[in-house]
């Protein structure tokens, strides 16, 4: 996959400031809460909890909501993963609903359409919207030097958002199989997408800080597949995205809603005109899909047992490769070695609520998580496919692929111990050692609870829109990497390396629940993860724990610039600076958006009530009754 690495950056005036000054308390309730990115769809979770249903329930409805009101992140075009806390059984129950490369799709090709001169590196400044795909990162600049020339044969720029970057969209099987698993059985499919088809059909208000991703979509992704005198999709005139408050209607999606709820997945989406339209669309700019790769063999969900770690009493579940929660997992358990080992202090909040009370604990959180993400881009793959395919030979690597032998928790503490340096970042100077989404969190009164993710990637995706859908398509595909002898290599019918991950918290002696949380954001969602684990871990409350200012290794590799956000005590910036990180400081505005947008939902064991947080770096609240 596209690696990026050596960055240095700089941030320039941002042409959409926006401050974030106020405050917000948590939300206490005991029936039932709904915590997401759009306060419509919040709303519309909820009223199924008010009317009877369980946390699965309100789930589906919340999901379909926000591909209706955030569309620029998420949707029918893109795929699903999912964490359910059953309550009775207290088990944490995986959906694995991302898609697959297309049957006729590999690596010869994708090297014959993109080829790329492997002579010489070459060193290049690039916004950090195109690489990241924060379409509100503003005008900050990073400085790359492009290794992918280093002996790669793919330009991964041409290929990133281009239609061969399109997988077959998971998200419709997913929503059917959790319902299937899942759902309370007092309401219909069909009746939990009501709402949204009738959010679609009769026009919502968009969201302010939505609006502005959208417009950013609409010109950077969407237009560029059209002729400058055609009707631009998904916009209000048909060359604009909506402002703030404008009224959106999008009949399309509605019907596509509505022929998924009745008919279900195969016969309502995939072999439905929505599959068809996709393929369509996906040819007619010169793809290799068709509609075999739409047949139900080969959009199917997995249902993997989840994997987690321990720190402090809590153990953090995710679902395992190709997933990249497991960079998280290994950071966490990285940074418990050494607190165990007395390398650094116990995590603590400092009294003003910038930062923690030692400039180690967020110096050790980058550097165990530039570990995770080391071992994740070398060892991420679709580890069933690489099983059942036998594709991997070498019975060393095929080991090391394993989840059971990259969370060992031996292996971590002996690698961090031995890397971890107090006085200086070290991990970013080691040897390479491999060559826009949106999640909620929705709690019921039983305990049941959900943590799930839905995304297109990248904002909208490829930015193409099937005619008479009213989604646009994921570019997933750019997950892949294109070296033939890595597990994360582009193979037919094989799921790329995947950035979107929900995670669940339960206690380590009961395995009750404690907390069901998410970070959305691309490569920040392993790292958002591990820190609202520390903060909730060290005694903040869901709200004060997503306040908190945040660190994000944007590009998701062991050596990429560090953004830090504004608003990180002065001191601890000085120290990060002195022990010699690289990285961006007082990240601000909309640019904020790298640092994803957190939902937390806490349970209090002992009373039972619900605790809830929402991101003010989004438009969403949280809401209970």
């Amino acid at each position: 996959m596209g690696d990026w690495h050596n960055t240095s950056a700089k941030a320039e005036k941002d042409p959409f400031p926006l401050p974030f000054h106020s405050r917000r308390s948590p939300i206490y309730c005991t029936n039932g809460c709904v915590s997401s990115s759009q306060p419509l769809a919040t709303s519309l979770g909820l009223s199924i909890l008010m009317n009877g249903g369980n946390a699965a329930d309100a789930a589906l409805t919340t999901a379909a909501a926000l591909a209706v009101t955030e569309p620029c992140s998420t949707g029918l075009g893109g795929d699903m993963f999912s964490l359910y806390y059953d309550a009775k059984d207290q088990q944490v129950k995986c959906v694995n609903g991302s898609g697959r490369c297309p049957g006729k799709l590999n690596l010869k090709l994708i090297q014959e359409l993109f080829p790329k001169d492997v002579s010489t590196p070459t060193t290049k400044e690039v916004n950090a919207t195109e690489r990241f795909g924060s379409v509100m990162m503003g005008n900050i600049k990073i400085t790359e030097q492009d290794l992918e020339s280093d002996g790669k044969k793919v330009d991964v720029d041409a290929h990133r958002k281009s239609v061969h970057a399109i997988t077959v969209p998971g998200a419709a099987r997913g929503w059917e199989e959790f319902y299937k698993r899942h759902a309370s059985g007092k309401f219909t499919f069909a009746e939990l997408l009501e709402p949204a088809a009738q959010l679609a059909e009769n026009g919502f208000p968009v969201a302010p800080m939505t609006a502005v991703s959208w417009n950013k979509g609409v010109e950077n992704d969407i237009m560029k597949w059209h002729d400058d005198e055609e009707h631009i999709p998904m916009t209000t005139d048909g060359k604009n995205g909506p402002n703030p408050g404008d009224i959106f209607k999008n009949p399309d999606m509605a019907k596509v809603l509505r022929s998924l709820g009745e008919y279900g997945a195969t016969k309502g989406f995939y072999e439905g005109f929505a599959g068809e339209a996709i393929v369509d669309a996906v040819q007619n700019r010169g793809g290799v899909m068709t509609m075999e790769d739409m047949a139900e063999e080969h959009t199917q969900c997995t249902f993997p047992e989840s994997i987690s770690v321990e720190y402090k009493g809590l153990k953090v579940h995710q679902i395992p490769p190709n997933g990249q929660g497991i960079a998280g997992l290994i950071a966490l358990s990285g940074l418990k070695a050494l607190e165990d080992g007395d390398k650094i202090p116990v995590p603590k909040c400092n009294v003003t609520g910038t930062g923690w009370e030692s400039e180690q604990t967020m110096h050790a959180m980058i550097e165990m998580m530039r570990l995770g993400f080391a071992d994740a881009r070398k060892f991420v793959c679709d580890q069933e496919f690489c099983n059942i395919n036998d594709v991997i030979k070498d019975p060393e690597l095929k080991e090391k692929i394993r989840s059971e032998s990259l969370l060992n928790q031996e292996r971590i503490a002996e690698r961090a111990i031995k890397v971890f340096d107090e006085t200086k970042a070290a991990v970013q100077g080691m040897p390479d050692p491999t060559s826009c989404t949106v999640s909620f969190q929705v709690v019921d009164k039983e305990g049941n609870a959900v943590s799930f993710v839905n995304s297109n990637f990248m904002g909208f995706g490829t930015g193409l829109v099937p005619k008479g859908c009213g989604f646009t398509l994921q570019n997933r595909g750019a997950g892949f990497s294109f070296e033939e002898s890595h597990p994360n290599v582009i193979e037919p019918y094989k799921r790329p390396y995947h950035t979107i991950i929900p995670a669940m918290i339960t206690h380590t002696d009961t395995n009750e629940l404690y907390a069901t949380i998410s970070n959305m954001g691309g490569f920040m969602q392993p790292q958002g993860h591990m820190q609202l684990t520390v903060a909730l871990a060290s005694g903040m409350d869901p709200q004060t724990a997503i306040d908190l200012p945040r660190f994000c290794i944007a590009d998701g590799t062991h050596n990429g610039a560090v953004m830090i956000e504004n608003g990180l005590d002065e001191e601890i910036l000085n120290k990060l600076k002195e022990q010699g990180h690289n990285m961006i400081s007082n990240v601000d505005g909309f640019g904020k958006s790298i640092f994803g947008k957190a939902q937390i939902i806490k349970r209090d064991r002992t009373t039972g009530v619900l605790i809830a947080g929402s991101d003010g770096r989004s438009d969403g609240c949280a809401l209970g009754f």
